[in-house]
């Protein structure tokens, strides 16, 4: 998942960078409105974490301008007023959760797995395709009854292909997922986690459709 970070605080972003980049999604970290405006023109980010009070504004505002522009992505505020009317003002403002500086990384993940969950449609702790039982909550996976240990990267493209389970993923959608912005991108970096995914999970439950992407399927 591609997650942009708005925060101006560098101690806390880098904090909360380094630990979203550790569990394999990709990160754009803003540290004002305006940067964070134009990262949200130019990409389709599957989560915001939003600092509420920044250099050149409220992220309130943009919280709400995304809300009036239909933009549905969603939001968790970060912010170190723990005063109830702001809360309430942002929750009514389009907030999908809210969490209060300081706070543990391993809640924020917990609140952005949940927060996700709910966007996407999906409630199941535990998916079975084929063989393969997928615990995202834990980020396991068992191949019958062997577990597999999956890298960073290689969770970020099967969580790709799980957000949209059953439809076609786009190569251009998982190098979205995998890389922010300044990040080099291989011309062949998708077909070899791919590649990898397949020899850890079984060639036959990651599909490609030629000419189109990849979609996750059960063996015949």
């Amino acid at each position: 998942m591609r997650i942009l970070l708005v925060e101006d605080n560098m101690i806390l972003g880098e904090a909360v960078r380094d630990h979203i980049v550790a569990a394999g999604h990709a990160v754009d970290w803003m540290t004002v409105l305006e940067d964070a405006r134009a990262a949200l023109h130019a990409v389709s980010y599957g989560l915001v974490l939003l600092d509420l009070r920044l250099p050149d504004g409220s992220g309130i505002s943009l919280l709400k301008e995304m809300r009036a522009g239909k933009k549905t992505t969603p939001v968790i505020i970060l912010t170190a007023h723990d005063q109830i009317s702001d809360r309430i003002e942002g929750l009514n403002s389009g907030a999908d959760d809210y969490l209060v500086k300081p706070f543990d990384l391993g809640e924020l993940s917990a609140r952005m797995l949940a927060v996700s969950r709910r966007f996407g449609g999906t409630v199941a702790s535990e998916l079975n395709i084929g063989n393969l039982r997928i615990n995202p909550a834990d980020r396991r996976v068992f191949a019958g009854a062997v577990e597999v240990a999956l890298s960073g990267r290689e969770w970020a493209v099967l969580d790709s292909l799980l957000s949209r389970q059953g439809a076609i993923v786009s190569k251009a959608q998982i190098e979205e997922a995998l890389y922010s912005f300044g990040s080099e991108i291989e011309s062949n970096t998708v077909e070899v986690y791919v590649s990898r995914l397949r020899k850890k999970l079984g060639r036959d439950h990651v599909v490609t459709v030629r000419g189109v992407g990849y979609k996750l399927g059960a063996p015949a």
